[in-house]
């Protein structure tokens, strides 16, 4: 053991209650799915943490009449003064059992339990206070005068933020008076089921929210549902461009929350330590599967061997393992498909002909891992300078004027995030003026308010989550810009 290595601290799972075998929540309740059940695992020793009921179609059809009859008896009914106590019972109890949340959520995704204890946990609990404060006063908001609620929301959230996104996506819905159905990604459906429970904690008028778990077919069927008004998707670009195509001329409004390639701009003038530091929480917090993750790194020429030379040396300390330790960086891959992808991906940039350094880290037998990796010598025409990885892999390139700085950053069907490192404000503000990306960061990446809207341009899709903003695609505007589509 070296000087400053650290003994293992793992946080216990003794806080979990967990089931064996879950069922779908519809109407208040955990009922038996009549699809073919699935194991959901975890990613860092492949071992099976439970069994998932699989909805089917006639499955969806009873959890969007239930949020239908809710709506309709109950919800809309409420005065958003009683709504939003509901919002704020939910939120304390986020708190009171986040320790737990934190371990279930690092157990099936993957990721540090430092981040889901420090970071996840915290901004769900968050996004629920926030938006219950706007529950009865949805006539400030901006969405145009007495706004009403659509009606029944279909949800569709990714695993690399499980929680994180149903509170994006259920909060502001439930703020705004809709009832919801939502299905979690198939590999990571465990803190959505144990929000279940939450909302029965919580005393939830049965049928508000309706969990359905399963995979891409479960998914098809909501979105195509005809009792539906609104769709909110957050995931890959191909998959939201099947939903604006089967929702293609129907009323149902849809916000997609897609894919990106954000670029992380570092100026000469930058403090080149925080960049740094800036560069790591931008593609290597939770192992890269960020759609805004600053995935390509453009350094200003003439600081270029010094940034890669200290990006090197820090990365060279991240420590690679267990989640469920306390002193891990680095964390599994979420899946073995995932992990397949990136090593795909990776390899493409060795035969296009950049140059990859990799931390040296030991590799668990098993479990899905990807090292924490560099590409220097990239090539705007190189796939991993143009694809999402969604993984801990970064492309570096340079620039030598502002001008080009924007154009590479630009050069990209993406449009959902940046990072701009430099410590003349004018020039932040100019340069932040000529992006194309939804999220600018300004010497700091990677960080999450509820109060601010995000989304993006392009084929990182349309809407915005989070602040009044999150509001819109939720309520009846008088102007239809605003609607989310």
């Amino acid at each position: 053991m070296g000087f400053l290595d650290y003994a293992p601290a793992p946080e216990s799972t003794s806080v979990l209650n967990l089931q064996k075998d879950y069922g779908l929540f519809i109407g208040g309740e955990f009922v038996d799915g009549h699809g073919s059940a699935f194991a959901t695992v975890s990613p860092s020793t492949e071992e099976v943490i439970a069994t998932v009921a699989e909805a089917t179609e006639a499955d969806v059809d009873k959890a969007v009449a239930a949020a239908r009859k809710a709506y309709d008896k109950t919800w809309s009914r409420m005065s958003g003064s009683e709504r939003g106590k509901y919002l704020f019972r939910i939120a304390r109890i986020l708190q009171e059992r986040a320790r737990e949340l934190a371990v279930a959520e690092t157990l099936d995704n993957g990721k540090p339990i430092r981040e889901t204890r420090d970071v996840d946990i915290p901004l769900v609990a968050a996004w629920f206070f926030y938006y219950a404060g706007w529950a009865d006063k949805l006539e400030y908001a901006g969405a145009g005068p007495n706004p009403k609620a659509l009606g029944v929301a279909a949800q569709i959230i990714p695993w690399n933020f499980p929680l994180l996104m149903l509170a994006w996506k259920i909060a502001p819905a439930l703020a705004a008076g809709n009832t919801v159905v939502l299905k979690p990604a198939e590999t990571t459906p465990l803190t959505a089921l144990l929000f279940a429970e939450i909302c029965q904690q919580a005393d939830l008028p049965a049928g508000v929210v309706n969990i359905v778990t399963g995979a891409g077919a479960t998914g098809a069927s909501l979105v195509a549902h005809p009792d539906i008004n609104k769709v909110a998707f957050t995931g890959s670009t191909p998959v939201g461009r099947k939903i604006a195509q089967t929702l293609a001329g129907s009323s149902t409004k849809v916000t997609l929350e897609l894919g990106g390639k954000g670029a992380n701009i570092i100026f000469d003038d930058a403090a080149i330590d925080q960049a740094i530091e800036g560069v790591v929480s931008g593609i290597f917090f939770n192992q890269g599967h960020v759609c805004c993750a600053g995935s390509r790194l453009l350094v200003q020429e003439n600081i270029h061997d010094d940034v890669v030379s200290r990006l090197q040396r820090r990365l060279s300390t991240l420590r690679l393992g267990d989640p469920l330790d306390k002193n891990t960086d680095i964390g599994a891959v979420n899946s073995k498909a995932q992990l397949a992808r990136i090593t795909e991906l990776a390899n493409s940039g060795d035969e296009e002909g950049a140059n990859r350094w990799s931390a040296a880290c030991e590799i668990p037998a098993k479990g899905f891992w990807f090292p924490p990796t560099v590409f220097t010598d990239v090539h705007t025409s190189h796939r991993i300078a143009r694809e999402e990885i969604f993984g801990p892999v970064l492309s570096v390139m340079t620039f030598r004027t502002p001008d080009e700085a924007v154009a590479k950053a630009n050069n990209t069907p993406y449009g959902l995030s940046a990072g701009i490192w430099t410590e003349k404000a004018s020039r932040m503000l100019a340069i932040a003026d000529k992006l194309r990306a939804g999220v600018i960061w300004a010497n700091t990446f990677n960080k999450f308010d509820p109060a601010s809207p995000f989304g993006g341009y392009k084929e990182s899709g349309y809407g915005r989550e989070g602040g009044r903003h999150g509001l819109f695609p939720y309520l009846e505007s008088s102007d239809w810009t605003k609607g989310g589509r």
